[in-house]
């Protein structure tokens, strides 16, 4: 069936298109961001890390995640969708093509997959690096986590919804918008290969959050959203798996600064270390389930088809 909504550009030339609008729109978010850091702390932009992090630079800090979440990654995604697209939404993946049985099944996955995800946390750690190296990823995670207590606070109830707003459910949508809707779409129809999209779209996914220690199970949770998405047809499934797992980690971390227990010690990951590799069956068999549930693919139409052949000859 004709695809009337289609303008007619290649998947290949919207990939690479995406791309360049996310570091159009980084670099933006950036400039914003230095603006509105400086007048609110008076501290100059290089003292966002370290030690000159304190908790009255929380708002600032939570000022500038809603801004890098829109600008960085919702912003690019919708832009190059409606270029593409007359009906930018619905190519994102915006559509109630999910079921209950799949809503339902997600929080399984999730479990299993966060089990698992610790042995590759633990595997992560025992990668050889140089001291140097080791270095300078162990101040990047103490930034990060210096950053991460300022924007939660976590001293109230109101501050723990303020943290599952900006820093649960904000970045769930930006990012499996850009992620999943974008960059995984595009690239999956480019090249006909879904599953090579959704891993290569995953270690981009955990690159751009720049941690050394969590980038094997953060592209591991990247391939579990991106295989959701691609067996639902829907973001809607993607965002709401990639919510609850931001709220778990919130939950937890407000738990336990109410009992008087560090949060940097959910930050700083769990110690599941090699056992976590029992829950991996678990999660195959019910992604398995998952996809026998799931409506088939929408099948590619006479224009992806003639856009793919338009690649081969050049962008």
């Amino acid at each position: 069936m004709y695809d009337k909504d289609s303008k007619g550009i290649s998947w290949s030339a919207g990939f690479f298109m995406l791309i360049c609008f996310v570091f159009a729109g980084a670099i933006a978010a950036a400039m914003l961001f230095q603006s509105i850091w400086t007048g609110m702390t008076g501290k100059p932009i290089e003292e966002i890390t370290g030690s000159s992090i304190t908790a009255s630079d929380g708002n600032a800090l939570r000022i500038g995640q809603v801004i890098y979440s829109l600008v960085s990654f919702l912003l690019p995604a919708l832009i190059s969708a409606h270029i593409m697209n007359r009906n930018p939404l619905n190519l994102l993946g915006y559509n109630n093509r999910f079921t209950s049985k799949q809503l339902a099944l997600v929080p399984l996955i999730l479990f299993s997959a966060i089990f698992f995800s610790g042995s590759l946390a633990w595997l992560n750690e025992m990668i050889p690096v140089t001291q140097s190296m080791k270095a300078t990823f162990d101040k990047m995670e103490a930034d990060y986590t210096k950053q991460s207590e300022a924007i939660l606070g976590l001293k109230t109830t109101g501050d723990y919804i303020i943290s599952v707003l900006i820093l649960g459910l904000l970045p769930a949508v930006c990012e499996e918008t850009l992620f999943r809707g974008g960059l995984q779409n595009f690239l999956s129809r480019w090249t006909k290969n879904p599953w090579i999209s959704i891993v290569v779209v995953a270690l981009i996914f955990s690159a751009v959050h720049f941690s050394f220690y969590g980038f094997l199970p953060r592209a591991f949770l990247g391939m579990m959203l991106g295989a959701i998405y691609y067996y639902s047809g829907s973001l809607w499934v993607s965002i709401s798996a990639h919510f609850l797992n931001n709220l778990i980690a919130i939950t937890a971390m407000y738990i336990m600064k109410m009992n008087g227990k560090p949060p940097a010690d959910i930050l700083g990951g769990q110690d599941v270390r090699w056992y976590g590799i029992l829950a991996l069956p678990v999660f195959l068999g019910l992604l398995i389930y998952f996809k026998k549930i799931s409506p088939p693919p929408v099948k590619t139409s006479p224009v992806d088809e003639l856009l793919n052949e338009n690649d081969t000859h050049g962008i």
